[in-house]
């Protein structure tokens, strides 16, 4: 496997392990609904200190990434903001922002890109996918890296090609299309085949076919009328531009899937209804018994031809059609300007070449399950959000999105482009916008870092839940389930090998009191709970040995908090 190497790299390589804990500070005026962890959240921080943060709940638990990071192309003002401990790289953050120009530009995007990979990898599920925006200024260095960082080119899904726009002025060869980078954690794990039930075409033909079947009761007119209608929009039909019949059931196509494949099937005759003749048989036979085709004729399922010199058919109806993701997408990228304008009326220009929704809508109906975690970590407008609330609007789902986004623009306009989703625009220009879709999100920002050894001295003491997280995730590379957590029983979760424990209060009295060591009392306490696992104590003191814990079989193993970082444990 080819090696991608950059100016520094040796810096960077394992930069996502010093980037500290912290944790995630709800604001609830600036969300919509209770304050849920555990539900759409929406992030305003560096976000790779924001996926750190994640870390503890999220690790191993996102099924789907979708992010458009910055192309480099030289114009888009991004800045390495990374405190990276590195002499070379602390002379980049004075020269910013990044521009054509800059002769390690590149090798600047590989590090900024670099730790934010790692932990997105790290938060993937094993059966999880991620899509990545690029163009061709850094797509080859984006394929490499990736490479790399998922260990094997073989995790590679595949690579869309998204026509986004045309191009007339003269040149050599006219740009007209970005790319999208499919890559899984383990492309074993993942589905082998992806299909959406979700098509624009799809619904207009179910649409008509219900239309039809009422205006028209008698079937031959219903035939004629759809004729007449297909054949002035099949242009506009693809890829359902064979469904050229009608019934009562709806507008169908016909399939040779009655014929066996590949070895000899059943032979049995089929009478043609209008010349009372066998039809003629596929040349390996029917796939079906004949029970199977009796039944199939008593619903009325096959499609005959003009007489019995064609091979029947099976009906196919536009309502079980299951597309299928292309390599090339044609979308005009113009229309994600024009779906800010519907959102943002009062404002000529919200975001700067935003995505369409219609494009990330459509990835995410393949990619993704009903229950699926979807993650963007370069948020800009809020285009993810706004895709999978859709996609759960149409097909009834319970996906749960995850935006960070650093920039100043996270509540103004991030967040309001969902809030505005969520509780609809009224004086929207476009109808589909004025009535809400009616879901909740929390919004965060990033508290201060969670640094153990500072415990004891009180400075910054972090909440319960967000060092528990943290601490749970060092010890057993899992991330924290929040309803297994019961904060008055300084019970933390528990994995397949054991139970973790935090005796902690965010108040500096108390930690220093009696009441926040681990005891023989206590020990036996927590142990009585699972005695056939061990159970591991964070705490600030004790007063009972580990040899005595161990002579009484007691499965207890102190670990003392403020060292917690250098102690641990991933039995």
């Amino acid at each position: 496997m080819t090696e991608l190497v950059f100016k520094g790299k040796e810096f960077v390589y394992n930069h996502h392990l010093a980037v500290p804990f912290r944790p995630l500070v709800p604001h609830p005026e600036k969300g919509i609904g209770p304050v849920a962890l555990d539900g759409n959240l929406i992030i305003h921080g560096d976000n790779l200190h924001a996926l750190k943060a994640l870390l503890p709940l999220y690790a191993g638990k996102v099924d789907c990434i979708f992010i458009d990071p910055p192309y480099n192309t030289g114009n888009e003002g991004w800045c390495y903001n990374d405190n990276v401990n590195a002499p070379m790289i602390r002379q980049w953050l004075e020269a910013n922002p990044v521009g054509i120009e800059d002769g390690l530009r590149h090798d600047k995007w590989c590090a900024m890109m670099w730790p934010r990979l790692r932990l997105l990898f790290d938060l993937l599920s094993n059966d999880g996918v991620i899509f990545i925006c690029i163009d061709d200024n850094e797509l080859y260095s984006l394929r490499l890296m990736l490479d790399e960082l998922s260990q094997s080119s073989s995790n590679w899904i595949g690579t869309i090609v998204w026509k986004n726009v045309t191009d007339n002025n003269p040149t050599r060869i006219a740009v007209e299309h970005e790319y999208i980078i499919c890559f899984s954690k383990d492309k074993n794990s993942v589905e082998k085949i992806w299909k959406s039930k979700l098509s624009d075409v799809k619904d207009l033909l179910v649409r008509i076919g219900s239309e039809f079947a009422v205006e028209h009761p008698d079937p031959e007119e219903m035939q004629a009328a759809y004729t007449a209608w297909f054949r002035e929009h099949r242009n506009e039909l693809w890829p359902l531009d064979r469904y050229k019949y009608i019934d009562a059931d709806g507008v169908y196509t016909g399939s040779q899937s009655v014929h066996n494949p590949g070895r000899e099937g059943y032979r049995y005759d089929v009478i043609h209804p209008k010349t009372g003749k066998p039809c003629k048989q596929p040349l390996m036979g029917y796939r079906f018994p004949e029970e199977t085709m009796h039944d199939l004729l008593a619903h009325d399922k096959i499609l005959f031809g003009e007489d019995h010199e064609k091979i029947i058919e099976l009906k196919v109806y536009a309502k079980d059609f299951l597309d299928k993701l292309p390599s090339v997408i044609e979308l005009d990228g113009r229309n994600a300007a024009y779906e800010l304008r519907q959102l943002f009326p009062e404002q000529k220009k919200a975001f700067d070449n935003p995505k369409p929704t219609q494009l990330v809508d459509k990835i995410l109906s393949y990619a993704t399950r009903k229950d699926s975690i979807v993650l963007d970590s370069f948020a800009g407008s809020g285009t993810t959000a706004h895709a999978v609330m859709n996609l759960n609007q149409k097909d009834e789902g319970n996906r749960k999105f995850i935006l960070i986004e650093c920039e100043n623009y996270a509540d103004e306009l991030t967040a309001e482009r969902v809030r505005r989703v969520i509780s609809g625009v009224p004086n929207s220009r476009g109808d589909e916008y004025k009535t809400g879709l009616g879901e909740t999100f929390t919004y965060c920002t990033l508290g201060d870092p969670i640094e153990l050894d500072k415990v004891l001295t009180g400075e910054n003491l972090p909440p319960y839940a967000g060092l528990g997280a943290a601490l749970f995730h060092m010890a057993t590379n899992h991330a924290l389930d929040p309803s297994a957590l019961r904060e008055d029983d300084f019970y933390l979760g528990s994995t397949a090998g054991q139970h973790v424990w935090l005796i902690y209060k965010p108040d500096l009295d108390w930690l220093k009191s009696p009441e926040a060591a681990l005891t023989l009392a206590r020990a036996k306490a927590f142990a009585a709970m699972d005695p056939d696992k061990k159970h591991l104590v964070f705490a600030p003191a004790r007063f009972v040995s580990q040899k005595m814990l161990a002579e009484q079989n007691i499965p207890v193993e102190f670990v003392p908090l403020p060292f917690a970082l250098y102690r641990i444990d991933r039995s």
